[in-house]
């Protein structure tokens, strides 16, 4: 055990004072939270604000009504203009227009526009398409208002007189559905990348020590399963510390926004508070912080097996390591099913399985617990996943012990079951 500790010791602090450590641990929230605010802006920014002229030929269409959803949305500018619509055509460019649209003569309000064509000198993405065609339904609507005699104190009343639906777990009646599917997939994500990132740097430190003939310092002095768990563990423990600081981040900006808020952020703070009052915060991260080491433990100690086993050529490295992949990027996929459905067949089995369990059951347990995740499973699946990393690091620790002294043989699956499966 001593020397367990050692290897830990020593792996621990090798990652976490590297400057990339520090970085990423800084860095990263920061470049998250720029990449969704500048995408947003660019986004906004980038495109460019169209005119389109309208041609009326049925006379429901005015100027006034055309101003007044201009100035309810200035993405694209719509102007009236009374102009052959083969003129306008022949000199679109030249008259300052991007495109035009004919509202025909024979157009009855009481069946409607149908199948308008929006004519353009260039091509229009879906987006804009689609601001452009809610505007000029906003105007047919009040034209059909007009004709049908409703006012805006009635037109007020038919707005405001909408059905909601908010689904209620009667079981766990403070789950609110939209905050779960947030806390899901994020949570979801970050397991994910912590799998993919921190895997992979278990199975590429072991390859480094494997080339360059370290391992045969090392385990001169210790077991090779104890040099195995010991490099897991200490990896196991830079993430941990890479999560609890980003967890820490979190926490002290929802107690800095209790104590004061401008006006700017006020929206961002009720979104916060909101996620805490109507979410069992503490447990939450309890079983993240569960399901991400779980999962970590489960899969790190086949990336270390995988790297044992590779020489000097990264190919064998990506062909061997993909197949562990596979299950990670299975679960991503799964998410979008079981956000629709969180007691669904599944979910349930998905969130069971130890392959797929560590995103599968964070992305259900945010929508309640009993109510959503029944103890058995929850009981079912925590267990499920400790007695598969101990299996897979029995099953991890007899290739490595093989793998770490053999160089010079390309290796296989059907190779590497050999030595799994050879006797002491």
């Amino acid at each position: 055990m001593h020397k367990i500790w050692l290897i830990v010791k020593r792996e621990y602090l090798t990652k976490v004072r590297k400057k990339t450590f520090i970085l990423s641990t800084i860095l990263l929230p920061v470049l998250y939270l720029a990449l969704i605010f500048g995408s947003g802006y660019l986004s906004a920014k980038s495109g460019k604000r169209l005119k389109i002229a309208v041609i009326d030929s049925s006379g429901y269409f005015n100027q006034d009504k055309i101003n007044r959803e201009n100035q309810m949305d200035s993405s694209s500018i719509l102007s009236y203009i009374s102009m052959n619509p083969a003129t306008l055509k022949a000199s679109l460019s030249e008259s300052g227009y991007d495109g035009y649209v004919v509202i025909p003569a024979n157009a009855n309000w009481e069946t409607g526009l149908r199948n308008l064509t929006l004519q353009a000198n260039r091509t229009i993405g879906m987006e804009t398409s689609f601001a452009i065609q809610k505007k000029l339904n906003n105007i047919w609507t009040g034209v059909k208002n007009e004709k049908l005699g409703i006012d805006e104190s009635r037109k007020k009343i038919m707005e405001e007189s909408v059905v909601t639906v908010s689904p209620v777990n009667i079981k766990d009646k403070n789950a609110n559905s939209g905050i779960a599917t947030g806390i899901g997939v994020f949570s979801g994500i970050l397991i994910y990348i912590i799998l993919m990132i921190y895997g992979s740097q278990v199975m590429m430190g072991v390859m480094e020590e494997k080339t360059n003939r370290i391992a045969e310092v090392i385990v001169s002095s210790v077991k090779p399963f104890q040099l195995m768990l010991g490099k897991i563990i200490g990896i196991g423990l830079v993430a941990f510390t890479q999560i609890l600081i980003w967890i820490s981040f979190i926490l002290i900006i929802y107690n800095v926004s209790n104590i004061g808020s401008s006006s700017s952020i006020d929206g961002m703070v009720g979104q916060i508070q909101t996620i805490f009052t109507s979410t069992n915060v503490p447990l939450v991260l309890f079983f993240f912080i569960f399901y991400l080491m779980g999962g970590f433990f489960f899969y790190s100690s086949l990336f270390a097996a995988m790297g044992s086993a590779v020489n000097e050529d990264m190919r064998e490295a990506q062909s061997l390591s993909f197949p562990l992949m596979m299950p990670i990027i299975f679960s991503m996929t799964m998410i979008g099913a079981v956000l629709k459905d969180p007691t669904g067949t599944i979910a349930v089995w998905g969130s069971i399985i130890p392959f797929t369990s560590p995103i599968i059951m964070m992305a259900r347990i945010p929508f309640g617990v009993p109510g959503t995740v029944p103890w058995w499973q929850l009981g079912l699946s925590m267990t499920m996943l400790v007695a598969g990393f101990i299996f897979t690091t029995w099953f991890a620790g007899k290739i490595y012990r093989t793998g770490i002294l053999m160089y010079g043989k390309k290796p296989s699956w059907k190779e590497m079951l050999k030595w799994a499966f050879r006797k002491n």
